[in-house]
């Protein structure tokens, strides 16, 4: 059942994980920064790599969804009362698009795993390639993070979107 609350724990929850999403990005530039400049070891100088072009996604994605939640939320609890055919016309559909989309994102984020892992595990016991083997750890760390991450905001997802639906039937 699609109430005000709902609508205010699903927005307050993807503002509270776009922190940490932020936060995680923060700490991998820092890591990257320290992996380069500090470390210097052909290992950290792959790490870097990825831990700093995951990060800006980190941070880009973080900020956006930030920034937007409080005007949503406002929105949406807003229209429940007073505009609801917004809810069915508007937030359905984009909320479909989200949950298609992280069906995209789960797909991406397994595959970088994965390819993350073989790296490491190839270049193992090569020590000439550390580089490689640091590239495939921060990549495959990185993933994982974000996998987990997005498997919750997914589930939030699915749990508000299918209340929408519910609402926009009964209306």
């Amino acid at each position: 059942m699609l109430t005000k609350t709902l609508i205010e724990k699903y927005f307050l929850a993807e503002k509270n994980e776009s922190l940490l999403f932020m936060a995680i990005g923060f700490l991998a530039i820092v890591l990257a920064v320290l992996g380069w400049l500090y470390f210097k070891t052909s290992f950290w100088k792959g790490a870097s790599i990825p831990f700093l072009a995951i990060a800006l996604i980190q941070l880009i994605v973080g900020y956006t969804v930030y920034s937007r939640s409080d005007e949503q939320r406002i929105d949406m609890v807003y229209n429940l009362d007073m505009n609801p055919d917004q809810i069915t016309n508007v937030e359905l559909p984009r909320m479909e698009v989200v949950n298609r989309n992280f069906v995209i994102y789960r797909w991406v984020e397994i595959f970088l795993v994965l390819v993350g892992l073989g790296l490491y595990v190839y270049f193992r016991e090569n020590t000439p390639q550390e580089f490689w083997k640091g590239v495939g750890f921060a990549l495959c760390l990185q993933a994982l993070l974000m996998l987990g991450a997005d498997y919750f905001a997914e589930q939030r997802a699915h749990t508000y979107t299918e209340a929408i639906r519910l609402f926009s039937v009964k209306k």
